[in-house]
């Protein structure tokens, strides 16, 4: 086996568990942080993926702004820090019978899709594995190819921005 997919299954292994700790925790920083893990770990497969400039685009924005403002909202609202057992229901086997349907509707469709089929590396132009985690390649592709896209994005969060700044406000 190669070293790359046993970094792969070893880092999906550890997401996988971050992310059942985030959904199963009770206390809402311990969720957070166990959704650092599950961030960080993403930045791993995008540095396994030869793709840098996203490792570190995951690295800086999502574990080091988004994690940190949730922390800072959850620490500065004074939340309560343990969830409270009084919401609880009797859904989680029905929950879990759906889950586990939805996963086989997804693997089926996928597979349907896709089958036996070998991905490209080297994308529709031929480019060689030197050229798939260049800076520049993505930079091309994200104001050349998609800059409608890119700024309708950077609108909606500019008005998320916004719209949480409202809510907090007090009046």
């Amino acid at each position: 086996m190669v070293v790359q997919n046993v970094v792969f299954w070893v880092l999906a292994v550890a997401m996988v568990l971050a992310a059942i700790g985030v959904v199963r925790s009770q206390n809402v920083v311990h969720a957070a942080l166990y959704l650092v893990v599950v961030m960080a770990g993403a930045a791993a497969q995008y540095i396994l993926l030869a793709a840098e400039f996203v490792a570190w685009v995951q690295v800086i924005i999502y574990i080091g702004a988004v994690i940190i403002l949730f922390l800072f909202g959850i620490m500065l609202t004074r939340a309560p820090m343990r969830g409270d057992t009084d919401l609880d229901n009797d859904q989680r086997w029905s929950a879990a019978v759906v889950g586990l349907f939805l996963a086989g509707v997804l693997a089926s469709l996928l597979i349907d899709a896709f089958g036996n089929k070998e991905i490209a590396i080297g994308g529709a132009k031929g480019q060689s594995l030197l050229h798939v985690g260049k800076a520049a390649t993505l930079a091309d592709s994200i104001f050349k190819t998609y800059v409608v896209p890119f700024e309708l994005v950077s609108i909606l969060l500019l008005a998320a921005l916004v719209g949480a700044v409202v809510i907090a406000r007090r009046d």
